[in-house]
């Protein structure tokens, strides 16, 4: 009985130790992995580079921009409320998008919410009330810069609104984008463009962000001083140089994580004045094109367009707030 006793310890013993040893070496190559991961991936460092200093959502493309204190970050850009960064649309009567550069006058034009309404107001004009949701109506299908994306009719009473505001002589609908929409890419077959993440209606990227101090120092070198509404940015940072954003490729704000795609290229919207609706076709646009232009193996992206702000994707959502530290992510 002893001996058996002893065999059995033995035994169970033996099973143990080899059970320990696999285990055992399981942790050291885990341990392996792990430090072999550690200096392969290299540690991030974290440099604040700057603040932000002001949070902008466009509800409606090419209409007023509404200041926000916090944010929340979505794949598709800024969202606070119901109110989502280029997610509503004028279009003509067979879809295709009217922007600032066709109206200059659509930058006065505001579309803010309250509860489940849309609150609409422009200079001389009623404000217009109409409900976020109205799934009996259309859905259209429309065009943004070539690309197909649906956008729900607000209705006839909105169309009539825009039309006489503008005066014009065809007939303008306002569409939304809902959330089971598909988004576009886009169409561009430039590998920069591929490379953001879909949007509902923005031109490019979900994240455009500009310095305060880029602004100023075109600002300087104009007759006129201009704003940073006039670019139209996300996120307005503070505290930094005149373009030290163009070389921060990955931000930390908040708990959100940007990583830059491309400059933001130019074009005759930045001449719409956004205090008067009046476009001039000349200024900044011509005074950034004297220092502003890409290098030359960059011309198949950008042409002639003057670069002013940048693009980014949201790598990681989540939430920031004005005066939030930015950092920069190095590797």
């Amino acid at each position: 009985g002893y001996l058996n006793l002893t065999r059995e310890t033995l035994f169970t013993f033996m099973k143990q130790k080899k059970a320990a040893l696999l285990i055992g070496g399981a942790g050291v190559a885990i341990l392996g992995l792990g430090l072999g991961y550690k200096y392969l991936r290299k540690p991030e460092k974290a440099v604040r580079v700057g603040v932000v200093s002001q949070l902008l959502i466009h509800p409606l493309k090419s209409g007023k921009a509404v200041p926000v204190a916090l944010a929340e970050c979505q794949k598709m850009g800024l969202k606070f409320g119901e109110l989502q960064d280029r997610h509503w649309m004028m279009v003509t009567e067979d879809g295709h998008m009217v922007t600032g550069r066709q109206e200059p006058r659509l930058v006065l034009v505001s579309l803010t919410c309250e509860g489940s309404q849309v609150c609409l107001n422009a200079p001389n004009m009623e404000e217009l009330r109409f409900p976020i949701k109205q799934p009996d109506n259309p859905v259209l299908n429309c065009r943004v810069f070539g690309a197909d994306i649906q956008g729900r009719d607000c209705g006839d009473k909105v169309s009539h609104w825009l039309t006489h505001y503008f005066g014009a002589e065809k007939t303008y609908h306002l569409v939304h984008f809902e959330p089971h929409m598909r988004p576009r890419k886009p169409v561009e077959k430039e590998a920069a463009y591929q490379k953001f993440e879909p949007v509902a209606f923005p031109d490019f990227g979900p994240v455009m962000l500009l310095s305060e101090a880029s602004v100023k120092d075109l600002s300087s070198k104009l007759e006129k001083a201009v704003t940073v509404e006039r670019f139209r940015p996300n996120i307005v940072i503070s505290d930094c140089e005149p373009f030290d954003e163009d070389s921060w490729e990955e931000l930390q704000i908040g708990s959100v994580r940007l990583q830059r795609v491309m400059s933001c290229g130019r074009c005759i919207f930045t001449t719409v004045d956004p205090e008067t609706g009046i476009i001039s076709r000349k200024e900044p646009l011509e005074t950034l094109k004297s220092y502003r232009l890409c290098k030359p193996s960059e011309k198949h992206i950008h042409k002639t367009a003057p670069l002013f702000g940048q693009l980014h994707n949201v790598k990681k959502t989540g939430i920031f707030q004005v005066g939030d530290a930015v950092y920069k992510i190095t590797r």
